[in-house]
């Protein structure tokens, strides 16, 4: 039986300009994602994706609805302890610059969410090493990003979403800065991420990418207009 991971019922969003002009993003959207489901959300540029992403990573407070996390209604937290704790613990995340430390190695990169954790520097070391060894970079672990190409970087940012062992992970244009090989090489990363029992909820323009989801739902206007889209001929 198919259990969600998450559900939005009527979630809102709403931005305010300086002169308190309010600016709608998302209206009213109802969606749930099942546990272990690759999903993949497309639509046209300001459409509301990446804001919904962000409201599903708790990096945004949503204006009106209601947001469950595995059955918990966390959508009216606004304390920011609690919600650091739900990112660190429950989510990973994967942008599509990939946000490295430019002075640290990749196995230090990777390793900072187990140090934010608390977790001792020989368990959180290895855990990395694993990681690495597990995306085929182990003999990278001592390089600096600028020494690692966009590919092997947008690995290491992967790496470093798992290092807590989050059951869902949030991408927002993974691929995005990635040439085609490297990009498929990210999408073959995420399908045995998805076997692996991962929730994974992708923001993508790209019908090479999505097709990788089991799930492509439909964004326009701070809409889902489609939670089961087939790609057409203009994608």
């Amino acid at each position: 039986m198919e259990k969600p991971a998450i559900q939005l019922k009527n979630v809102h969003k709403s931005y305010y300009l300086s002169n308190d002009e309010e600016v709608p993003v998302l209206n009213g959207i109802n969606l749930d994602i099942n546990e272990g489901e690759f999903v993949a959300l497309m639509g046209e540029s300001g459409c509301g994706k990446t804001t919904l992403l962000n409201i599903m990573g708790c990096l945004h407070p949503l204006s009106d609805g209601e947001y469950f996390l595995n059955g918990e209604n966390i959508g009216k937290v606004r304390d920011d302890y609690t919600l650091a704790f739900i990112r660190n613990k429950k989510m990973g995340f994967v942008f599509q610059q990939f946000n490295l430390f430019s002075r640290l190695s990749a196995l230090k990169n990777i390793a900072l969410p187990a140090l934010y954790a608390g977790e001792k520097k020989e368990i959180r070391e290895e855990k990395a090493l694993k990681l690495l060894g597990s995306v085929n970079m182990k003999d990278r672990a001592n390089y600096k990003p600028t020494e690692l190409s966009g590919g092997q970087q947008q690995r290491v940012s992967i790496c470093r979403s798992l290092m807590n062992d989050p059951d869902i992970l949030l991408a927002d244009e993974p691929t995005g800065a990635l040439d085609s090989k490297s990009g498929l090489e990210i999408m073959k990363i995420f399908t045995d991420l998805k076997r692996n029992n991962k929730t994974i909820i992708m923001v993508t323009h790209t019908a090479e990418v999505a097709k990788y989801a089991d799930r492509i739902i439909f964004m326009k206007d701070g809409k889902v207009m489609d939670k089961n889209y087939k790609l057409a001929s203009n994608y």
